[in-house]
Parts: C-alpha cells; structure tokens; sequence
C-alpha cells in the first residue's frame, strides 16, 4: 500500500522574512544626521524608513488628498497636489515640494494654464488602462482646472526659481 507523500517545507536558511509583504533590497546613500535620526525610530533601518513612511502616510491626511486648492492670501489659492510621474512627464511643468507629498504646480514662462489643460487631456487619452490611481488622479486634475478655466477663476502669476547650478545660498 503506498502512503501520500508528505509535504513539506523546507527551511531554506538564512534570516526569517522582515516584512509581511514582498519586498526588495535597496541601496541609498544618507548624510550622518539622517542616519542618526534613523536610528532613534528603530536601530535597524529598514524598520525605521518602514515606521518613518507608515506614519507619514497614516497621520497626514493631505497625502491622501489627490488635489486641493489651499489658502495662500485673501481670496487667493494654490492647486496643490499629490505626487504623479504623469505631471512630471509633461515637459514645461515643474512639481514643486511645499509640504511632504504635495506639490504646487509650475509652468514653464511659456506656456498657459490651457497649455496645461491640453496637455492633461492628450495624457489622459493615452493613459494606461493598469495605472488606475494615477489616471484618476489626472482625470481629476483636468476636470477642476477646466472648471476653474470656466468659471473665470484663474489668474496665472509668476514665482521665481532659482538655477542651483552655480546659485549660492548667501
């Protein structure tokens, strides 16, 4: 009479899994201070950029926030969003970091906020049907600067970046 065959697993060796999803090896260059900062969340890294990422993401709730007209003055906002490969592809538009995971919005001299009108829709008719949460978050772009271009409610205004190649901070 034969018997089943028993599985079994083999233990391969090594270290057990860190993490309870798949996961990578990196390798990144960090000035000391960061390093020292690292290790009073957690003495090994990788745990600590986890904890540092999970908070970020749990406690802002902006993040979470594809796009957003915030304050700036009286009267006065900015379209603040979230951060897209797709926005950075587009050649004359510049994200700009103002809070962790938001970006303001600038346009190169050139062009207008129905440059960027354009430009959205022609990205949008192009976008990849598996890039679901960024195609959302650009169809919902386009949908408010086309209602804010409607509505009158645009001024375009500019802010001044400075070239870090030879700039000095005196």
């Amino acid at each position: 009479m034969n018997k089943p065959k028993k599985t079994e697993t083999k233990n391969l060796g090594g270290r057990p899994p860190k993490y309870n999803e798949p996961s990578r090896p990196v390798t990144v260059t960090l000035p000391e201070s960061a390093l020292q900062r690292l290790q009073r969340i957690d003495p090994d890294r990788g745990q600590a950029i986890v904890k540092l990422t999970e908070s970020l993401f749990r406690t802002d709730k902006m993040s979470d926030e594809r796009i957003s007209v915030t304050q700036m003055a009286d009267g006065v906002g900015l379209i603040i969003v979230g951060p897209s490969n797709t926005l950075r592809s587009i050649p004359f538009v510049r994200l700009v970091e103002v809070a962790p995971l938001r970006y303001l919005i600038a346009l190169d001299r050139t062009k207008s906020f129905g440059d960027l009108e354009i430009a959205l829709q022609d990205v949008l008719e192009d976008f990849p049907k598996k890039e679901i949460e960024e195609r959302e978050m650009i169809a919902e772009l386009h949908q408010r600067i086309r209602q804010l271009r409607k509505g009158e409610h645009i001024s375009m205004a500019e802010i001044v970046l400075v070239s870090m190649n030879g700039a000095t901070g005196r």
